[in-house]
Formats: structure tokens, sequence, C-alpha cells
């Protein structure tokens, strides 16, 4: 058991029969009344957010998160080949678990899978990856007063805003938490 109040930032804990891992916590002490603590929790099973609020020095349970170094393989229909590098053993994940983290997937990369208590819970991606720019306008010169953007899909379909400066066929650095261009490879 850990108390609300030693929440920190991608914490997993156990919160009415689900695993949750915190996304965004705020210790509130108001001038009248017993403080609270009110979070963001992000279900591991389903996705899906939720604020929920605690009583301050409430108890919740720990989860135990095991994070396993795989690699992408392929996709198999609707389901996805994960392979474990040291032992060789393959795990497939289907589709429906990885909607988010599909948009920047491409084959043999390096990924930590999610586990607890034997159970897939989902795929970690690295902070940033590399992808290839396949559509993009071209950038017109002189046609701008400020930071003015364009989209461009890259090679796993996913479409994002970057700037005019960038062409097809270049290598983008996109961050994976946010969807977002970070810079050219």
């Amino acid at each position: 058991m850990i108390s609300v109040n030693d929440f920190k930032t991608g914490l997993t804990v156990e919160v009415d029969g689900g695993i949750w891992r915190v996304l965004d916590f705020q210790h509130v002490k108001p001038g009248k009344g017993a403080a609270f603590v009110r979070s963001k929790l992000k279900n591991l099973r389903t996705g899906a957010t939720q604020e929920k609020t605690f009583r301050a020095g409430e108890k919740v349970g720990r989860a135990q998160i095991d994070n396993h170094k795989m690699q992408y393989l392929y996709a198999d229909g609707d389901s996805y080949v994960f392979m474990d590098n040291n032992t060789y053993e393959q795990l497939e994940i289907p589709g429906s678990q990885l909607e988010y983290e599909l948009k920047f997937l491409k084959e043999n990369m390096p990924v930590a899978i999610m586990m607890y208590e034997g159970e897939t819970l989902g795929v970690e991606l690295p902070k940033t990856v590399e992808l290839e720019v396949i559509e993009t306008e071209p950038g017109i010169k002189g046609d701008t007063a400020s930071g003015a953007s364009k989209s461009a899909t890259l090679e796993t379909g996913v479409t994002l805003q970057v700037p005019l400066f960038v062409n097809q066929g270049d290598m983008l650095v996109v961050n994976t938490e946010e969807g977002s261009y970070v810079s050219r490879a």
C-alpha cells in the first residue's frame, strides 16, 4: 500500500480493481476543510483517463509493472508480433490494445512491453522515433510571417504539423508522447 501523499508522475497504482498510471497530481489544502489530492489517472487496460480525488493520507495499492525489452517484428492480420531479445520468445498483441502506438511503430523498433502479473497491458515506445516523410506540399519561400507550418504524412501513416522547410524524403525526429515534430534527423 502507498499513501496518495506519495504520488509521483508515472507511478502505477491499483484503484477500484483497475491498474492506473498517475499522469498528474496536485496536493490541495483548502482554507476550510481537510486536505486532499486531485489526480489524473490513465487506465493501463483500457487507455481511458479519469480525474479522481483522494483524501489526504488515503492508501491505495501499488501495482508492480514489469517492463520487458522487446523488438517489434511484424503485423499478422489484426495482431502485432514482438520478440524478446534475450529468449527469442514471440508475443502477439491485438491491434485494439495498440491503437495510439501504431502511429509510431515500425519494424525492428525496440520497445518495452508492460506486464502485470503475466497480463500484457501495452507497449511503451521510446520517447522519440525517427520516421521518413512520404508526402508533404513543398514550402514556398516568403510565405510566412513567423512560425508557419504545414502537414506531412510519415511512413507509418500518421499526419502531423511540420515547419515549411521539411521536404518529402526527409527523416524526422518525432515525440511519441505528444505526437509532435521535434527536429530533422
